[in-house]
């Protein structure tokens, strides 16, 4: 039943938010909530923060598999990146030319 389905996913979600609007735009400026779970300590990066920033490499590289692997297997083209991108991929092979220089 996805009308329950909606309920019970919903149900931490209150609070008010402020929305500017301009132009056919709409911008949050504000929110605040009794259950949120932001934490602006963990949402900034300046020194003594909660971030461990040391953790963003490791991070970087796990996300960043599935694409290194498709530029080992199928090429740099298969990638789709625009003609002219200098597409470094660290340990990648690089079977075509990044850069698409290379079209006859």
């Amino acid at each position: 039943d996805i009308a329950a389905y909606v309920e019970s996913t919903q149900r931490h979600v209150t609070g008010t938010v402020r929305v500017k609007l301009l132009k056919g735009n709409a911008s949050v400026v504000g929110r605040k909530s009794p259950k949120s779970l932001y934490s602006f300590r963990l949402a900034t990066y300046d020194k003594g923060d909660e971030f461990d920033q040391s953790a963003s490499l490791g991070f970087i590289h796990i996300w960043g598999l599935p694409v290194k692997i498709q530029a080992q297997i199928q090429g740099w083209r298969s990638l789709g990146l625009p003609v002219g991108t200098q597409a470094q991929i660290e340990g990648a092979e690089q079977t075509e030319d990044p850069l698409g220089e290379d079209k006859k």
